[in-house]
């Protein structure tokens, strides 16, 4: 369901344990890197840390949002990328801080973005892209139901264990992004009334009071 949670679920399903990097949080390359253990604060990467602590060779590593890396040119977040994407130098790879060589050529990388025109070329050509669509009025309805059966599979609330049909085709007309909050607000809603069912008021009060505003 969207971008991001293919990419955790795909690395839970290969079980060689991963490491998440929200991308557009990264302000300097050092934190993939590794700084130099002359600098005050230094410590190792990530890439090395997650080779270092875990238990196999090929860990997938997710990059979140690498579209909206920033930073300091100087310190380029992506940097690293340009040595950890290609074989021959990733084999190689050397972390700032532990300054020995890694074999870092056995990690899967998973990368998401929403624009890949702010992605350099080089980093690109480094990558094998698949465009996702948005999903079409029978899939946002799918990730619904899937959605709804995942929450209360996952809490004890005493709500159904199969989705009622009108408040899906409500909560299918969001995004998938918006999906899961406007359902979570909707459980709440239904609890507060006193109920353990949901009803398509429940999506358009969590909807209303989304657009209220603050003022004096």
């Amino acid at each position: 369901i969207g971008k991001t949670h293919f990419a955790r679920c795909l690395a839970e399903q290969i079980s060689t344990g991963y490491q998440f990097i929200s991308m557009s949080s990264l302000t300097a390359g050092w934190i993939l890197s590794g700084a130099s253990a002359q600098w005050n604060h230094s410590r190792p990467g990530k890439v090395a840390h997650t080779l270092v602590s875990g238990e196999v060779a090929n860990p997938v590593i997710v990059l979140d949002e690498v579209d909206k890396a920033g930073g300091d040119s100087r310190y380029d977040p992506m940097g690293p990328l340009y040595e950890l994407l290609e074989y021959d130098t990733a084999r190689r790879f050397r972390d700032e801080y532990v300054d020995i060589e890694i074999d870092a050529s056995h990690i899967l990388w998973v990368t998401t973005a929403n624009d890949d025109r702010n992605i350099p070329e080089p980093i690109l050509n480094r990558m094998n892209v698949y465009s996702v669509p948005r999903p079409d009025t029978g899939e946002s309805y799918a990730i619904a139901c899937r959605l709804y059966r995942e929450l209360v599979g996952a809490h004890d609330w005493g709500f159904a264990d199969e989705p009622p049909e009108d408040v899906m085709e409500r909560l299918s007309a969001l995004p998938p992004r918006e999906q899961r909050r406007a359902l979570l607000a909707a459980f709440g809603n239904a609890k507060l009334a006193g109920r353990d069912e949901l009803l398509v008021e429940d999506l358009d009060a969590s909807r209303s009071s989304r657009k209220r505003k603050i003022g004096f």
